[in-house]
């Protein structure tokens, strides 16, 4: 490993693999580090003897307009376009037509006062209907969006969001993840099992600090969670403090992931969908039989995130098998067996689902964005203003970094 590098990519996610991308073929030395064992980051499609199943992002969202998709195409890979399951409950199953569309207008109406007479404290929940009857639905989307409840969302973040999305969602055959990781160029110099342990800045030079040595480079990309940049696992310079300080406002949400595989034969029809629970803040959220596969995937966010970090695995598995044996009853559930699960929010370097602003602080993902002293660059999905909390937002931001990157070496 050089340790005078031009460029120093601190993480292997999206954000990174992009502006390992963007770097590549303008002469440059790039070093990339990564502490995780594996690149990809929050993109992780783990093997199974069910097959390629997705434990963080899995859907090409606003896929009309995501680059990945190109990537996809241009590398061979397979992307399943279509409409999803989402929203339509399953036979009905205990959630009857009428209340659906209650539901959605509900929904509808919270959307348009968050747009049209956003609360002056800009906290999310303000615009709740006090005489709603789903709110505990309203708060479960949240979870599933934004990884918290609405007291702590920014109201101004959720329309961003709302705002920009296309609606339109796909997906690849081999997983997102896979997508992801192969999409590193070759010829960057990669080092997994390398966390940053420090960072340092004079006037001179930057030192960054790994359990290999230091490296000196030109330029530096920093691609961390939020969480690793607002925590002090990392010793960074007091000229962060600013940077860290808009993390603070930008904390990852809950979110996690369950499969249950479907063992021998079974009446669960592919391509459909199910909400556990309605009525409950923290319920799971079902699909069943993605692309076919013999499983039922399970996503749990906010309240029923945390409830599986807090109790473990096990007994998420075991809620989520008693929520579909309520809907689909229990000998239709036998053949559902625990696969594999995630552990975002246990997962040291990266600690938790996505990013959402907290009521007021929006504007931090602009701050987040800036670069300092035309030397430090930062990246993310935290970073975008209006695609956070996916691939596609992590990626346009990487590619951001890199052009600031090769503008300020004045590279050709």
């Amino acid at each position: 490993m050089n340790s005078e590098p031009d460029v120093v990519i601190v993480g292997a996610g999206a954000a990174g693999i992009s502006a390992a991308m963007a770097l590549a073929g303008h002469g440059l030395d790039i070093v990339v580090i990564e502490a995780l064992d594996r690149t990809g980051g929050r993109g992780w499609t783990r093997k199974t003897r069910a097959g390629p199943l997705d434990l963080g992002c899995g859907w090409l969202h606003s896929a009309d307009r995501n680059p990945w998709v190109g990537i996809a195409e241009r590398s061979g890979f397979e992307v399943v376009r279509g409409p999803t399951a989402w929203g339509s409950q399953f036979q009905d199953l205990g959630f009857s037509p009428e209340e659906q569309r209650s539901v959605r207008e509900e929904s509808s109406a919270l959307f348009e006062r968050l747009s049209r007479w956003p609360p002056a404290s800009d906290r999310a929940s303000d615009a709740l209907d006090p005489h709603g009857r789903w709110t505990a639905w309203l708060q479960a989307k949240s979870g599933f969006g934004n990884g918290d409840e609405l007291e702590r969302i920014s109201a101004r973040d959720y329309v961003a969001y709302e705002s920009s999305s296309t609606n339109h969602n796909w997906r690849v055959s081999s997983g997102y993840g896979t997508l992801i990781s192969s999409s590193m160029p070759q010829g960057v110099d990669v080092h997994l099992n390398t966390p940053l342990q420090s960072l340092g800045l004079s006037w001179r030079r930057i030192e960054i600090g790994t359990p290999v040595g230091v490296l000196y480079p030109r330029t530096v990309i920093i691609t961390v969670s939020t969480d690793a940049l607002s925590s002090d696992a990392i010793a960074w310079p007091q000229e962060f403090d600013p940077w860290r300080e808009a993390a603070h406002k930008l904390p990852l949400g809950n979110n996690e992931k369950l499969f249950l595989e479907i063992v021998g034969r079974s009446d669960f029809q592919a391509e459909t969908y199910v909400v556990g629970n309605p009525r409950d803040p923290a319920t799971g959220s079902y699909y069943i039989r993605p692309l076919d596969m013999p499983v039922v995937e399970c996503f749990l966010g906010g309240a029923g995130a945390r409830r599986a970090e807090q109790e473990g695995a096990q007994a998420a598995f075991d809620a989520a098998l008693a929520q579909l044996r309520s809907l689909f009853g229990h000998r239709a559930c036998k053949c559902l067996k625990p696969l594999v699960s995630s552990d975002w929010a246990g997962t040291a370097p990266i600690g938790g689902g996505y990013s959402h602003a907290l009521p007021t602080h929006a504007e931090a993902r602009d701050k987040l964005a800036s670069s300092l002293d035309a030397r430090v660059f930062f990246a993310g999905e935290a970073t975008h203003a209006t695609d956070f909390s996916t691939a596609h937002g992590a990626f346009e931001s990487g590619r951001r970094a890199a052009l600031a990157v090769i503008e300020s070496l004045r590279c050709p």
